[in-house]
């Protein structure tokens, strides 16, 4: 698994990679990869379930184990059984959670009330608001931010978008607001960090989950997740009226596809949709005799 990770760290989601495999490292600590069976496989699922992980987050710590076993076999022509084929778990289909306006509000105010919650509650200020996945803005730096008045924006560098390519991102009031108190308390407690999202000493934050998930909890909103923030933001802009077209572009979505997963949330496009059919309707001033059109080829 190790020399799995040293030969992935080219990828960009290399911090997703650690994080998926931190687990599975320490649960089979001291096993070797051909002895692993379905059982075991089994028995990982349990405990991590019973520590309250969904099965989404199970199926991915899985998926890099299974990723691992086929790297060998390929790379090195090993010939391991792979213990998790058929064994991944049923995931809900299209998980949607979306908080409404008041309890992102709640949220953000009972993260602000934590210890060193100010950066949580920005953080998640500045997801909702642009819609930027948590790696897009971990992965922020300042060289990046442009806090220029009427063109407030902040630039994701191709390597850290899942598309791979670069997405200038827009910044509201709201968002452009918490990246300023961000560059305040830069600017009061570490000068010299690149970082938007910055520890106290400077350095780059890694993860927000615990403080998210203690957050959510005392603000009383269940199975929430940091890219509930990304849903909720796109969820907004469609219920607002936003074109979806608009929305995938502001989302940085790879195809229209991604993007349609929100449509059941705007029916109101249809409805208007049906109404501009009736925008010229067909009346008897309207109507073309037949034995009034000259027919191409007759006279």
């Amino acid at each position: 698994m190790l020399e799995y990770l040293r030969g992935s760290e080219h990828l960009r989601s290399l911090e997703t990679l650690k994080r998926q495999t931190k687990n599975l490292l320490a649960f089979f600590k001291g096993r070797e990869v051909n002895g692993l069976t379905g059982q075991d496989i089994k028995a990982y699922c349990r405990q991590r379930k019973d520590q309250g992980r969904a099965n989404a987050t199970i199926n991915r710590e899985l998926a890099a184990l299974s990723s691992a076993i086929n790297h060998c076999n390929r790379e090195w022509e090993w010939d391991l059984p792979n213990p998790v084929k058929g064994r991944m778990l049923r995931e809900p289909h299209h998980r949607e959670r979306y908080l409404t306006r008041a309890e992102a509000g709640r949220l953000i105010a009972v993260a602000r009330q934590q210890r060193s919650g100010d950066i949580l509650a920005d953080f998640i200020e500045v997801a909702v608001y642009t819609g930027c996945r948590r790696g897009e803005l971990l992965n922020l730096d300042w060289a990046r931010v442009d806090l220029t008045r009427g063109v407030e924006s902040i630039t994701l560098n191709a390597r850290h978008t899942k598309s791979g390519k670069p997405r200038v991102v827009p910044l509201n009031a709201n968002a452009a607001s918490a990246i300023k108190r961000r560059a305040t308390w830069r600017a009061e407690n570490a000068p010299q960090s690149p970082w938007v999202f910055a520890r106290p000493g400077g350095g780059q934050v890694k993860s927000l989950r615990s403080g998210f998930e203690k957050a959510s909890k005392s603000a009383g909103l269940e199975d929430l997740r940091i890219h509930d923030l990304r849903h909720t933001a796109a969820s907004w802009l469609v219920t607002d009226g936003v074109p979806l077209e608009v929305v995938k572009e502001l989302l940085g979505h790879s195809s229209i596809t991604m993007t349609e997963r929100y449509a059941h949330l705007a029916p109101h496009r249809v409805r208007e949709a049906v109404n501009r059919l009736g925008h010229n309707p067909v009346t008897p001033e309207n109507l073309v005799r037949r034995d009034n059109v000259l027919e191409f080829g007759k006279s």
